[in-house]
């Protein structure tokens, strides 16, 4: 009677073992794969709900102001940065204007072009131009000098600069300069 008992619960055993197998093969097969789906699904739903509820808010009048005052707000701040196509011109004049006030010597000014990578990636809408500067000017003129440029709008930025010391003046030094500016592309209509 013991060995029919035995093999019954090896029999039954082994049967077990097997659903236990399929079982488990089934959840990671099926089951497993239906939650990371529901879950993704989930969080899709989500946010199209965060997103339907943005775009109620902003049909509704009041909403749709602020929107446009925070746009408005914005555009004038990019502009604090980045000139105009055709005003690109003028900012070497202005800068040129601002080494005559300070009373630098031997001012010159050109364009320069743009060596290696620029600092960001590129831009459909604006991109970096650059001006290399030349003047001979006490330290407290570049200074000055230096100071009218970073206050000037749009931002101009210094790359670079080199001083090199007069050996007869002590109070005229070689100065040159890199300087960069953002200038909105031509747009095609």
């Amino acid at each position: 009677m013991g060995l029919i008992y035995n093999r019954y619960f090896k029999t039954v055993g082994a049967v077990w073992g097997g659903c236990l197998v399929v079982l488990v093969l089934a959840y990671v097969l099926m089951i497993g794969p239906q939650r990371k789906l529901r879950h993704q699904t989930e969080k899709e739903l989500e946010e199209k709900k965060q997103m339907y509820h943005a775009v109620i808010k902003a049909a509704q009048a009041e909403n749709r102001v602020k929107l446009n005052e925070q746009i408005e707000q914005l555009r004038n701040k990019v502009n604090d940065f980045v000139t105009d196509f055709e005003d690109s011109a003028n900012l070497t004049f202005d800068i040129s204007q601002i080494a005559s006030d300070q009373q630098v010597d031997s001012f010159r000014i050109k364009s320069k072009e743009k060596r290696g990578h620029s600092a960001g990636p590129e831009s459909e809408y604006i991109r970096e131009n650059h001006l290399a500067v030349s003047f001979t000017a006490g330290f407290n003129q570049f200074a000055t000098f230096l100071n009218a440029l970073e206050r000037h709008q749009p931002v101009v930025f210094v790359d670079r600069f080199t001083i090199t010391r007069s050996k007869q003046d002590r109070s005229s030094h070689k100065v040159s300069m890199d300087l960069a500016f953002f200038v909105r592309k031509r747009q095609e209509s």
